[in-house]
């Protein structure tokens, strides 16, 4: 399977034993009542696609029962991790961490329900490790929040419980590029979404995020002033990426090269993995011509 054929959101590449490994929303009707899993992909070549596997399979006794959402793949002392949003008509949405010795197959929730807080809205934990310590840094969602938030969590080491309170490190209006739109209730409210984050060789850390644009799905870029997750965090002034596409990671190719990928457009079912090539030097990041 080329990558052109693959309908995905939320793309994730894991690069392990020579491999790519690719997960993300996979769930056809992802906005719908009902969800089945989370489908993967494995290349040699960032081209060419074998799968999809099911690494995921929804289960009569798990709680969520919609909108199975961007999930991340880390490999952590021999076994691989996955935090993925979920939902249902009964619990808030949260970032949940699955576990799985084979990273095709067989995710199993690692606690009963999810690491972000019981009565927040949320998604899109993403993983960070700074001086062995464990963070997750996820959205606080706008449909709760209105002025959506990235905020901050330390993780247990075991990965099965939050040991601190969420700590706010910036919403999405405070971007000069984001767009607002009014909710319901005649509110202006804020999208972020899908942060991660990425330390270039001078040490500056950076964040990606996304949102929109006065041009569509965009995905954006913050730098910490102290080089810690955090922060304090600086906004900049305009979109990374900003043609309807979005939702971005960065990895490390086998032939050393660095990646952004995204996906695009932003609108189902023609959504499909884009891989975008970077430089990492002078403390940000800049797409290769």
């Amino acid at each position: 399977m080329k990558t052109s054929e693959i309908q995905i959101r939320d793309p994730f590449i894991l690069v392990d034993g020579g491999k790519y490994y690719m997960y993300g929303t996979t769930d056809k009707n992802c906005w719908g009542d009902e969800a089945w899993g989370f489908d993967a992909y494995v290349s040699e070549d960032l081209e060419n696609w074998d799968g999809p596997y099911q690494a995921f399979k929804n289960t009569a006794d798990f709680w969520a029962t919609k909108n199975f959402w961007a999930p991340e793949v880390y490999k952590i002392d021999g076994k691989y991790y996955m935090f993925a949003s979920f939902f249902s008509k009964t619990r808030m949405r949260g970032t949940q961490i699955l576990v799985s010795d084979n990273p095709l197959a067989n995710f199993k929730p690692l606690t009963k329900y999810p690491v972000t807080p019981e009565n927040w809205m949320c998604l899109d934990g993403t993983l960070y490790i700074e001086n062995g310590e464990k963070y997750m840094v996820f959205c606080h969602e706008w449909t709760q929040a209105c002025d959506g938030e990235i905020c901050l969590i330390k993780l247990s080491g075991d990965f099965t419980r939050a040991e601190s309170e969420p700590v706010l490190l910036f919403k999405a209006s405070d971007a000069k590029w984001v767009m607002g739109f009014k909710n319901g209730e005649g509110k202006m409210c804020y999208v972020t979404d899908g942060p991660f984050l990425h330390k270039c060789p001078d040490g500056t850390l950076l964040m990606l995020w996304s949102s929109h644009s006065d041009t569509g799905y965009a995905l954006g870029l913050a730098k910490s002033e102290t080089g810690s997750v955090k922060g304090p965090w600086v906004l900049m002034d305009e979109p990374f990426y900003r043609e309807n596409g979005g939702h971005g990671m960065i990895f490390r190719a086998l032939d050393g090269k660095l990646y952004i990928a995204i996906h695009a457009p932003n609108n189902t079912p023609n959504e499909r993995p884009h891989f975008i090539e970077i430089t990492d030097e002078g403390g940000t990041i800049k797409a290769v011509k």
